[in-house]
């Protein structure tokens, strides 16, 4: 926080101890008495790393954390090749943070990011633009539904998964400064999930992949959501805790899974 509050790196905290803080000295006491109440220092800064980047973040978007990387991680292990010109979207891209690191991977891939909230569309916007993506990535403000009618072969997406019930109980560094949008996932934390996988069916390209974060303990129940649509469960990939976080799933085009999509 020092560093950052000074504009310092570390090398210069260790090579110069003693230099005094001059006026500088108020915005540090500023930050430290609002870390003690409890603001991540991410929204201090206005600023969060995430993949290989730094991206703008406000309280209009959820605050990427190190656990969603496992997402990126899940989409390089599929092994598609690096020079593919893949199709991608991001269901509630918040601060692009998803898309952009997945646009770093496939240099000739193309993207489209999606939120409801205008403010975070704005946030994602600036943040591809200003990471270099913006020739290859497209923000849309709206609902997933407006998407229907075209195909992706890669779909990420960090929904809401947090019961309605137990917003309460989360630290308040998440509770106070995350939009509630972003965390409420309904009363037992699956009704995104319900409707992700209703709408995967519809956008995924044949052999088409989507790789969702999964709340904890949630694994098996958004499995068996996905199976109900149709759609073949490939793997569950742990986070650095060794929490399943991040579940893939694939667009299997059978005569059963396009009778489900009659439904």
């Amino acid at each position: 926080m020092l560093c950052a509050a000074l504009a310092l790196d570390h090398a210069a905290l260790l090579r110069d101890p003693a230099e005094t803080l001059g006026p500088e000295a108020t915005r540090v006491q500023d930050w430290a008495a609002r870390r003690a109440g409890g603001e991540p220092l991410s929204r201090i800064r206005g600023m969060r790393a995430f993949w290989c980047f730094d991206f703008a973040v406000n309280r209009a978007v959820l605050d990427p954390r190190p656990e969603s990387e496992t997402l990126i991680d899940a989409a390089l292990a599929l092994g598609l090749a690096r020079r593919a010109p893949l199709r991608m979207a991001d269901l509630g891209t918040g601060s692009g943070a998803l898309l952009a690191a997945l646009l770093s991977e496939w240099p000739l891939a193309r993207g489209i990011g999606i939120d409801r909230s205008d403010a975070a569309c704005a946030t994602a916007e600036a943040n591809l633009a200003q990471l270099g993506f913006k020739d290859r990535a497209r923000v849309i403000c709206g609902d997933w539904r407006e998407l229907v009618g075209q195909e992706f072969d890669l779909i990420v997406t960090n929904p809401p998964y947090i019961r309605s019930d137990d917003i309460v109980t989360l630290a308040v560094d998440v509770r106070e400064h995350d939009p509630v949008s972003a965390l409420d996932g309904g009363p037992d934390g699956l009704d995104a999930y319900r409707a992700i996988m209703a709408f995967l069916p519809f956008v995924l390209a044949r052999n088409g992949f989507a790789i969702i974060e999964l709340g904890q303990g949630q694994g098996a129940s958004v499995a068996a959501l996905a199976k109900a649509r149709g759609l073949q469960v490939m793997a569950v990939h742990p986070d650095l805790a060794g929490i399943d976080r991040a579940l893939v799933v694939a667009h299997v085009r059978d005569v059963e899974s396009v009778k489900l999509l009659g439904e």
